[in-house]
């Protein structure tokens, strides 16, 4: 497996993928922009007609004088614009966050289907070294990060930032000592903020989410493994193992919760130092008359205002960490190198004799010092059916996958039909390659939906073809719902000799010109082994085939075996040829299992 890369500062990754999603939607975010501007201006002028409004009410004199009449049309003005502000705040704010949610949605589309399709094109190592839950997990907590850190960044932090700066550029025209005190108090609050949500509360919930991942795959890794569990009574045993690992997550979260309330409590004192700093200037501001009753309700009312937007980017910062910490994993994949990937130059596979050539073949598995093969020469012609025998670990699997490109060669080259395999692009490779592996795996979807999962498209009388010629037509008959029968996860509700029928119907439909058995009869009672053995018979003909044998039977009747011993082909010839070898692998291997056989009878 290609291991992740090291995470980097979570700023330098997560926002600028944000940054690009955003980019792609320019017309949003102008609208975006230009809406919670709108309100944050209309925010800003509030404060200003309130005092207006103040003064007006406190320049009336008595009842019955004349200069009343004045003060109520000055008040009702203010009033006026005041509900105008208020409408145009109204209106500001609905239409930036309806972009948003357009934004949101599209980003959080885009990027899903992005990390979906970069995932599904990992190399088998990696998906073979990952818990599949704690992959999903991250896929579907980063998508949502992008709703939270939209709503936290074009919502609440920008809105709170203009406000700021509006109120500063407002009292400072004024009173420049006041406007000073406001921008330098909330700049440092903002300051303060940032360092304590990302430099202290954020690395401790980063490692809590890393033990949420870990969580997510012990739970779906024992879930999915639940016949062994009860197999083994193992209940009790998993419930332990999932105990230390919700102890460690709860001690790793309650260390970032408490972070997070320390951080609140420093900006909540904070922001009391700030307003009685506030207050205080605008006290003194009014004894020496420089202030009237209605300038000190318009800093009072700024300030509150401002104030409220402060304390709550506390919280909107402390989300914004969460966000980030939550959305650097999903990231992560975008930058996690593919491990095989397609040549800039390739062009798709043109497979029609399907002839395989190993040229002076060296392959060696990532961490191990020697290679498993070293120079390896062999050609498979077309249409020739060949055997692959040998002991655990000398090789067989390593060979189909090398001929999938499911691992690229050390040296040398790998070629079917004169084309390199790292020449062409992967998915016209294997689109020209069936497999029927030793376990085979089912989709959650109907048995028509597995079998044409080689051909989509496929009609139901080529699907019902492929069903009978792999000797499975009558078992799905037999079935309540036939071909619309759900298989459950990875074909649970089918025996396995019937999820082996339904692969093999898969690749009668597939039709493709190269066939590989990895041993399909090795775990199957003998009622079912003979009906696959026949379909096997069928599916052979006419196709290149290479067939890794457990059981030695199974390859009585190829062209060729080759029996192959830590990596290098030992013995090739017929099952005749080299039975009459005394002294031969494979001889030893079929007396051994022939004994085997007659014990166990």
């Amino acid at each position: 497996m290609t291991p992740d890369p090291k995470p980097a500062e979570p700023f330098r990754r997560v926002i600028p993928f944000l940054l690009r999603q955003w980019a792609r939607h320019p017309w949003l975010l102008a609208a975006i922009l230009g809406g919670m501007g709108l309100a944050t201006l209309t925010d800003v002028l509030v404060p200003i007609y309130a005092g207006r409004l103040v003064e007006a009410i406190a320049s009336a004199g008595p009842l019955d004088g004349s200069d009343r009449e004045a003060a109520l049309d000055q008040a009702l003005a203010a009033l006026g614009l005041l509900a105008l502000l208020g409408l145009a705040l109204l209106a500001g704010r609905v239409a930036g966050i309806l972009g948003v949610i357009a934004l949101t949605l599209r980003s959080m589309q885009h990027s899903g289907a992005g990390a979906f399709a970069r995932v599904q094109r990992f190399s088998a190592d990696w998906h073979a070294s990952g818990f599949a839950g704690a992959t999903v997990r991250r896929i579907s907590r980063g998508i949502w990060a992008i709703d939270l850190l939209n709503d936290t960044i074009l919502i609440a932090l920008l809105p709170s930032a203009l406000v700021l700066v509006g109120a500063t550029v407002t009292l400072g025209w004024r009173w420049p000592a006041m406007g000073l005190l406001v921008a330098v108090g909330g700049t440092l609050y903002v300051a303060m903020t940032l360092f304590l949500s990302l430099r202290w509360v954020a690395p401790a919930l980063r490692l809590s989410n890393g033990w949420d991942s870990r969580l997510g795959g012990a739970m779906a890794d024992a879930i999915g493994a639940n016949t062994v569990v009860k197999a083994f009574a193992a209940e009790a045993r998993e419930d332990d193992r999932l105990g230390w690992l919700l102890d460690k997550w709860r001690r790793r979260t309650r260390r970032g919760w408490q972070r997070g309330t320390a951080s609140e409590a420093l900006q909540i004192a904070t922001l009391l130092a700030l307003r009685i700093a506030v207050i205080g200037i605008a006290l003194l501001l009014w004894w020496r008359g420089e202030a009237g009753a209605g300038d000190v309700a318009t800093v009072l009312t700024m300030f509150f205002m401002v104030q409220g937007y402060l304390r709550d980017v506390g919280y909107h910062i402390s989300n914004l960490q969460r966000g980030i910490n939550e959305m650097e994993e999903f990231v992560q994949l975008f930058h996690t190198p593919q491990g095989i990937a397609d040549a800039a130059d390739a062009v798709p596979a043109q497979v029609a004799a399907g002839t395989i050539e190993f040229r002076k073949v060296t392959f060696r598995y990532g961490g191990h010092a020697e290679p498993l093969y070293r120079d390896l020469d062999l050609t498979i012609r077309a249409g020739e059916s060949v055997g692959l025998v040998g002991p655990s670990g000398s090789g067989k699997t390593t060979l189909v996958k090398l001929i999938q490109r499911l691992h690229d060669v050390t040296g040398g080259a790998v070629l079917i039909d004169g084309q390199d395999v790292r020449g062409v692009t992967q998915a016209s490779l294997r689109s020209r390659i069936a497999i029927v592996q030793q376990e085979p795996v089912l989709l959650h979807r109907s048995l028509a939906e597995n079998i044409s999962y080689a051909r989509p498209g496929a009609s139901m009388a080529d699907i019902a073809r492929a069903a009978r010629l792999a000797n499975a037509e009558d078992f799905i008959e037999r079935l309540p719902r036939g071909y619309a029968t759900l298989v459950g996860e990875r074909g649970v509700k089918l025996s396995g000799g019937e999820r082996q029928r339904v692969a093999l119907a898969r690749a009668f439909l597939a039709d493709a010109p190269i066939l590989i058995l990895d041993e399909a009869t090795s775990a199957l009672d003998s009622e079912s082994e003979a009906a696959i053995q026949q379909a096997m018979a069928r599916l052979l003909q006419g196709r290149t085939a290479v067939v890794i044998a457990h059981r030695l039977a199974t390859v009585r009747a190829m062209d060729r075996i080759l029996v192959f011993d830590r990596g290098r082909v030992v013995e090739e010839g017929s099952h005749a040829s080299l039975l009459d070898r005394p002294a031969g692998l494979y001889r030893r291997l079929f007396e051994r299992q022939a004994l085997e056989l007659t014990q166990g009878h």
